[in-house]
C-alpha cells in the first residue's frame, strides 16, 4: 500500500475540487458518493500501510510529492513522513472522518448547500492529513492554517445566520493569535538548527547547545500555537461557539481533527518538550486547570451541544496534562478514545436534534428512549466511556493520565486532585444530559412529538460503529491490574518517543519515570471509579428520583448563574480586549486614516491644483502678452549666453 500512499493525500483534495467546482451542476447523490469515497479510500490505503509497516523500530518512510519553496539554503517540499505517529493520526482522521461523511448524508438531507458542505468536509480532511503527515514544520503549518480556514467555512456554513457567521469569525481570529506563537517556534528552530525537517531536527538537536539555551522559549512558542488550536485556557473561547455549525462539523472539529492538532504537535516535537522542563510544567498545569474549569461550566448548560462542547475543552485538558507530565503515550491514547466517544456523542446529539426538528434545549426534551432506542443505547455507551466507567475506553485512557500525573515530581498529587475533581464533574453532567434527554417526563412540544422517530440508517450505522470503538478501544492499553496488563500502545509508540529520550540524554538531562506498584495502582483505580460512580448517583438522584428540570434562564440565580453564563469570560474578553481594540481602531482610523493618510493623498492633489491654478494664468489668449513673453525670454537667453561667454 505504500506505493499508493500519495493517493491518501490527493483524493480528499480531488473530492474538494470536484464538489467545489461542480456543486451547482451535480446531484446530491453524486456529491455524497464522491465526498465519502474521497475519505474512505484513503482510510483503506492508510490501514493497509499500517498493516505492512514495521512498527517495532524507528523506520520513517519519506517521500516528496511536489517541490515547493527553495531560497538559498532554505528548501521545503510537499514532502511526507510515514511513521507510527503519522499513521496513527491518519487512521483516526480518515476512519472517523469517513463515518462523519456518511452520517452527513442523512443529517444534511434536504438542506441548502449540501454539495458545498461535502466540498468543505473534504478540504478539511485534506488539510488535516497534511498537518499530521508532513515531514517538516512549514508543511505542518500549512495544514494547520488549512484546518483553521475550514473551521471558519464550516462553523459559519449557515452564513445567513449572524450567530454562525460570528462564531466562524471568532474561531478564525482566536486561532490566529495562537498561530503567531507557532510561527515564532518555526523561525527559532530554523535559526538555530538550519532546518525545519523533523529528521534533521532530531539529528541536529543533540549537538547544538545554543538551541538548548532557548529550548523553553521555543517550546512555549509552539505551545501557544497549541493553546489556540486545541482550545486551552485562555484561548478556549472559540470552541464552544463552534457548535453553531451543523452537527457533523462539531463532531469533525471536536473529535477527530482540528482540536487534537495541538496534542499531536507536542507529540511530534517530543524531544523539544522533553528538554523544556519549565514549559512542560506550565503545560501540565494549564491542562489540569482547563480540564476542571471547563467541566464546571458543563454542569449547568442546557443546550445539548454546548454541554458536549465544554466536555471537549475539558477532555483536551486531560490530554495536555498527559503531555505536560511526559506521558505522551497516555495523551495519544486518550486522543484516540476521545475521538471515538466524542464523535459518537456529538453525532448522537445530532440524531436527537434531527428528530426534534432542530430543538437543542434539553429542557424541552425528556423520555426520548421510547422513540429513539438505537440513539439511546449508543449514546449511553459513549457516556459511560467519557465518564470513566470500566471496561469502556475512556476509563483506561483517562485513568492512565491520572496515574502518570500522580507520580509527576513536585506537584503531581495536586494535578491528580484537579483531574479527579474534573472527572466527577464529567460523570455528573454527562448523565445529567442523558437523564434530561432520554428519561423522565416528556417536555416535548406536541407539534414535534407527532413526528418523532429514530434517525435513518445513514445516521444510526455510524453511531453503532463508533459505539463499538468507544466500548473496546481502551483494551489497547490495560493496567497491570486487569488481565495482566496490555502494553500495545506503549510498544507501538516506543520508537517515536525514544528519540526524545536520546536527545535529552545527549544534553545530560535525566528523566525519572515512575511505575506504580500494584497496590498504588489499585487505590488510584478505586478512587477513579468511585468518583465516577458518585457523580452518576448524584445525577440520578437529582434528575430521576427528584425529577428536577433546569429552570428558565431568568430564574437561574447565584453561582449556578455564573456557571450558566460561563464565568462571564466572553463578556470579560469583550470588555477588556474586543471593545478597547474596536475603539483603538476607530481612533486610528480617525487620526491615521482620516488625517494622516487622507491628508497626504489630498495634500498632493491640493499641491498640484495650486500649481495648475498659478500656471494657468500664463495662458491668457492675448497676442500682446505672448509677444512680451517671447521678448523677455529672448533677452534672458541672450543675457545668459553673454555672461557664460564672459
Amino acid at each position: 500500500m505504500l506505493d499508493y500512499f500519495h493517493l491518501a493525500i490527493l483524493l480528499p483534495l480531488a473530492g474538494f475540487l470536484f464538489n467545489g467546482l461542480f456543486y451547482k451542476k451535480i446531484s446530491n447523490t453524486v456529491s455524497a458518493v464522491v465526498g465519502i469515497s474521497a475519505i474512505a479510500i484513503p482510510f483503506v490505503i492508510v490501514f493497509g500501510t499500517f498493516l505492512d509497516f514495521d512498527t517495532t523500530k524507528v523506520n520513517p518512510k519519506l517521500f516528496i510529492l511536489l517541490p515547493w519553496i527553495e531560497a538559498g539554503n532554505f528548501k521545503v517540499d510537499f514532502a511526507y513522513q510515514i511513521d507510527q505517529l503519522s499513521l496513527y493520526m491518519a487512521m483516526i482522521i480518515t476512519g472517523i472522518g469517513s463515518l462523519i461523511h456518511l452520517y452527513s448524508v442523512g443529517y444534511m438531507k434536504g438542506e441548502p448547500g449540501f454539495n458545498r458542505f461535502f466540498a468543505y468536509l473534504n478540504l478539511f480532511i485534506f488539510s488535516m492529513l497534511n498537518l499530521v503527515l508532513a515531514d517538516n514544520l512549514v508543511l505542518m503549518f500549512l495544514g494547520w492554517e488549512g484546518v483553521g480556514l475550514c473551521s471558519y467555512l464550516l462553523i459559519g456554513f449557515d452564513y445567513h445566520k449572524s450567530s454562525a457567521a460570528n462564531a466562524g469569525m471568532k474561531a478564525f481570529i482566536v486561532n490566529r493569535i495562537g498561530d503567531v506563537g507557532f510561527a515564532v517556534g518555526i523561525f527559532a528552530t530554523y535559526w538555530f538548527l538550519g532546518s525545519v525537517k523533523y529528521v534533521d531536527i532530531m539529528e541536529r538537536m543533540p549537538s547544538v547547545i545554543a538551541y538548548r539555551e532557548v529550548i523553553d522559549f521555543v517550546a512555549l512558542a509552539f505551545f501557544i500555537g497549541a493553546i489556540g488550536k486545541s482550545a486551552q485556557i485562555p484561548l478556549y473561547v472559540w470552541l464552544p461557539d463552534a457548535m453553531a455549525g451543523p452537527t457533523p462539523v462539531s463532531a469533525l472539529i471536536h473529535a477527530a481533527t482540528m482540536v487534537t492538532a495541538g496534542v499531536f504537535m507536542i507529540a511530534r516535537l517530543n524531544p523539544i518538550f522533553m528538554a523544556a522542563h519549565i514549559t512542560s510544567e506550565y503545560i501540565a498545569i494549564t491542562g489540569a486547570v482547563t480540564a476542571f474549569f471547563a467541566a464546571t461550566i458543563g454542569l449547568y448548560q442546557t443546550d445539548i451541544k454546548k454541554v458536549l462542547a465544554y466536555s471537549t475543552v475539558s477532555q483536551l485538558g486531560y490530554m495536555f496534562l498527559a503531555m505536560g507530565v511526559g506521558a505522551y503515550t497516555a495523551g495519544m491514547f486518550h486522543l484516540m478514545t476521545h475521538a471515538f466517544f466524542k464523535a459518537l456523542l456529538f453525532l448522537g446529539s445530532g440524531s436527537v436534534i434531527h428528530a426534534m426538528h432542530h430543538e437543542q434545549d434539553m429542557r424541552n426534551m425528556g423520555n426520548l428512549k421510547g422513540y429513539m432506542k438505537v440513539t439511546l443505547i449508543t449514546f449511553l455507551l459513549g457516556t459511560l466511556a467519557i465518564s470513566g466507567i470500566p471496561p469502556f475506553s475512556g476509563f483506561f485512557s483517562k485513568d492512565l493520565i491520572l496515574e502518570k500525573a500522580f507520580f509527576h515530581h513536585g506537584i503531581g498529587p495536586v494535578l491528580w486532585g484537579i483531574g479527579i475533581a474534573g472527572a466527577v464533574c464529567t460523570a455528573f453532567y454527562m448523565f445529567r444530559l442523558v437523564f434530561l434527554t432520554f428519561f423522565g417526563e416528556e417536555r416535548i412540544d406536541h407539534h414535534v412529538k407527532k413526528h418523532l422517530h429514530e434517525s435513518p440508517w445513514t445516521i444510526t450505522v455510524p453511531l453503532v460503529i463508533l459505539a463499538i470503538g468507544s466500548t473496546f478501544a481502551g483494551l489497547l492499553q490495560v493496567p497491570h491490574l486487569f488481565l495482566g496488563g496490555v502494553d500495545k500502545l506503549n510498544n507501538f509508540f516506543a520508537p517515536i518517543f525514544s528519540e526524545g529520550e536520546f536527545v535529552i540524554k545527549a544534553w545530560g538531562i535525566v528523566s525519572h519515570p515512575h511505575e506504580a506498584s500494584l497496590s498504588t495502582e489499585l487505590i488510584l483505580l478505586a478512587v477513579s471509579i468511585g468518583i465516577a460512580v458518585l457523580g452518576i448517583v448524584f445525577s440520578y438522584k437529582i434528575f430521576i428520583l427528584d425529577k428536577s428540570v433546569p429552570p428558565e434562564d431568568a430564574k437561574i440565580l447565584g453561582f449556578p448563574k455564573v456557571l450558566y453564563n460561563k464565568y462571564y469570560i466572553d463578556e470579560l474578553y469583550n470588555a477588556i480586549v474586543v471593545q478597547p481594540l474596536i475603539k483603538l481602531s476607530e481612533f486610528l482610523a480617525k487620526i491615521v486614516d482620516s488625517k494622516f493618510i487622507d491628508g497626504i493623498v489630498e495634500g498632493v492633489g491640493k499641491l498640484f491644483l495650486a500649481i495648475s491654478q498659478g500656471t494657468r494664468k500664463i495662458q491668457t489668449g492675448i497676442v500682446g502678452d505672448y509677444a512680451l513673453s517671447i521678448v523677455i525670454g529672448t533677452i534672458a537667453i541672450l543675457a545668459y549666453l553673454l555672461m557664460r561667454g564672459a
